[in-house]
């Protein structure tokens, strides 16, 4: 009897007493972690966004200077794909010239839009034709005939404004954007595309991506190109902007240049030979190519605003002049390169043509349009060396014009015989003008699409219309960014793993303690 009523003060004051308090303990912090990796997890969750059902659409005409292209997008609430929200589901090019060619004759700019608006009917089911937008967003050419002639430019954008409020989609009006809006909207598709803004973490959700350098963007139209690139210094001038994306703000470096696009520039070009020629019918041309003979009137090269300033003090419009193709590459950069003027930077390392401010290139960049269309034309894609393109540009410059279409795979007369210019004067633009070197001009990127979405100005313009892209968005920008988020995540996790295995151990001391007493006790009451 006294070696059991001193065994059990003991029992109460030492083992229980020295069990319970670490098991306690370790209770409370698996609660607590428990709590923790749930609330950080429902926040993060919270985050996520949210679409409404359905599928949307929106419709973006991109009203060119030689031709008007039409992109219907959609952005599916519940399947996303892997480059964002919006995708490109179908594109269209409308028949004839640009919508500035129909400057005399504006009422007649609907005919052409017909057939591929009726193809955009079909594309879209007809229950959500009343809430899809379209817009139009006119570039370089009609910015060109605003200047030339504005009564012209609104008569047509009023014969185009009637004719879609007639179509049952959600008109939102046709209007003439800046250059440095076509510049900046390009920039965003492009990165938008490469999911520079946006990608889905390990739960499936859309984050900004840490540490992603953003790329820069080359467009070549026919009346104007643009540069645009991410840039760290911040200088008082217009061609340096502010744009806020998810939340983010970027630093913008933007030019448009009018009148360097690949058509008006090859029109100067045209002028240029007229001017140094001894004789002004019949000239020779070193870019097109050899055995190749194509007239055009004096009107027809001096028509254009980037013409006018050339324009000889008394011509006849309708005289015929007559240009033969050399093929001579050497002599085609040599004269080509006079479309530029770099006497007026003063500064060579911050300007890039015409007195022009730039910052120094710096990053990848991706070339489009123009840029794209005439590296393919010299079988050449993607990024490649500057020797590449010069040993590729020399082959297709020395060609006859017979040879031309076995090289082509799509053969047109008006852009087959301005390959070759339109080579070197990328090479000047690039080289001489934007200051790329052998070494950085791997960088550049010559792409037409990301996917099946198209690179051009027209997503990101219809992003920043649609709201798609808001300002300090906070569905995207997460509360922590995921490395801390899953770091905080792995110590609680790890915190509540160790104590439940210490719960477990003292859980299984505890057991054979107990085993031994039994056995304790049961041998005494034997005695």
């Amino acid at each position: 009897m006294f070696t059991v009523l001193t065994r059990q003060p003991c029992e109460q004051t030492g083992f229980k007493t020295l069990s319970r308090t670490p098991a306690i303990i370790a209770l409370v912090v698996l609660l607590v972690s428990v709590v923790v990796l749930v609330a950080i997890t429902l926040i993060q969750i919270h985050q996520k966004e949210v679409l409404p059902p359905g599928l949307k659409y929106g419709i973006v005409l991109d009203a060119g200077s030689s031709r008007t292209t039409v992109y219907v997008y959609q952005w599916p609430a519940e399947k996303e794909n892997n480059t964002g929200v919006v995708s490109q589901t179908f594109k269209c090019t409308v028949r004839g010239f640009g919508i500035s060619s129909y400057a005399n004759n504006p009422q007649d700019v609907p005919k052409a839009f017909e057939e591929c608006m009726q193809n955009v009917k079909e594309q879209i089911p007809d229950h959500l034709h009343r809430s899809t937008s379209i817009h139009l967003g006119a570039t370089a050419g009609m910015r060109l005939l605003r200047l030339q002639n504005e009564t012209a430019a609104n008569e047509v954008l009023a014969s185009i404004q009637n004719y879609f409020k007639s179509q049952p989609f959600d008109f939102r009006g046709a209007q003439i954007i800046s250059g440095q809006e076509e510049g900046v909207y390009g920039w965003i598709t492009a990165n938008y595309l490469m999911g520079n803004f946006l990608e889905k973490n390990l739960w499936h959700m859309w984050v900004h991506p840490h540490g992603v350098e953003t790329t820069g963007a080359l467009d070549l139209g026919g009346a104007s190109t643009q540069i645009s690139f991410a840039v760290e210094e911040k200088e008082d001038t217009s061609d340096i902007m502010q744009v806020s994306l998810y939340g983010y703000e970027y630093t913008l470096y933007t030019h448009s240049f009018q009148c360097y696009g690949r058509n008006e520039a090859e029109k100067r070009f045209l002028v240029m030979l007229l001017q140094n020629s001894p004789t002004k019918t019949n000239l020779t041309n070193p870019c097109y190519p050899r055995d190749y003979v194509t007239t055009f009137t004096v009107g027809h090269m001096f028509d254009s605003l980037c013409t006018l300033d050339l324009k000889p003090a008394s011509y006849s419009p309708n005289d015929i002049i007559t240009f033969e193709g050399t093929g001579d590459p050497l002599l085609c950069r040599e004269k080509v390169a006079s479309l530029f003027v770099f006497e007026t930077c003063h500064d060579q390392e911050a300007c890039s043509f015409n007195g022009v401010y730039q910052p120094k290139v710096k990053g990848p960049f991706v070339a489009f349009a123009g840029f794209y269309y005439t590296a393919s034309a010299l079988n050449l894609s993607g990024s490649f060396s500057l020797d590449t393109f010069n040993s590729s540009t020399w082959n297709f410059c020395s060609q006859n014009w017979s040879q031309l279409p076995l090289l082509l795979t799509r053969f047109e007369e008006e852009y087959a015989r301005s390959y070759c210019f339109s080579a070197h004067y990328i090479y000047h633009l690039l080289i001489s003008g934007y200051k790329f070197t052998k070494d950085t001009w791997p960088q550049v990127h010559f792409k037409k699409e990301v996917g099946n979405s198209s690179i051009a100005w027209s997503l990101g313009y219809m992003l920043n219309l649609t709201n798609q892209i808001p300002a300090g968005s906070p569905l995207i920008h997460l509360p922590m960014q995921p490395p801390i988020f899953v770091g905080i995540l792995a110590f609680f996790a790890a915190v509540a793993l160790l104590c439940l295995a210490f719960l477990v151990y003292l859980c299984a001391v505890s057991r054979i303690q107990k085993s031994s007493r039994h056995s304790f006790d049961h041998g005494i009451d034997s005695e």
